[in-house]
């Protein structure tokens, strides 16, 4: 997938802002650290928490927005922040609860494609209900 001229600056841009302000209003937080800060040092946790921090931040500064402008050239209708519904079938929230279950004791192993068809299965059975973040 080749990127526009425009897609690419507007990447750019997203970039260098979004660096720009995260240098800008960095503080970092090393007091509530002393274990840490006594192992790595000073200097070295000051770098790691920023690190940690631009991490936490790509989220919604570089990857929602990149992310963003480059649906926009393939899609009729490209937004962030969407909600893909405000309800869920009881019967599907049992069978995500119960493949959750599965993973976690090991009881069964990850397999994409037959997790969906489970939930498929089920999305439309039992009440529907009103999920608690859209309210």
């Amino acid at each position: 997938m080749a990127l526009s001229k425009e897609q690419i600056i507007s990447v750019e841009e997203v970039l260098k802002a979004s660096l720009r302000n995260k240098f800008q209003n960095y503080k970092p937080e090393l007091a509530s650290m002393p274990f840490h800060t006594r192992l790595l040092g000073k200097d070295r946790l000051a770098l790691y928490s920023f690190i940690h921090s631009l991490n936490t931040n790509f989220g919604t500064t570089i990857f929602e927005p990149v992310g963003l402008t480059l649906a926009q050239k393939n899609f009729k209708a490209a937004t962030s922040q969407a909600i893909a519904g405000d309800h869920i079938s009881g019967e599907a929230q049992h069978a995500i609860q119960k493949i959750i279950d599965g993973l976690v004791t090991a009881e069964m192993t990850p397999d994409k494609e037959k997790e969906i068809e489970i939930i498929r299965n089920v999305c439309q059975k039992g009440t529907m209900i009103r999920n608690a973040r859209s309210e």
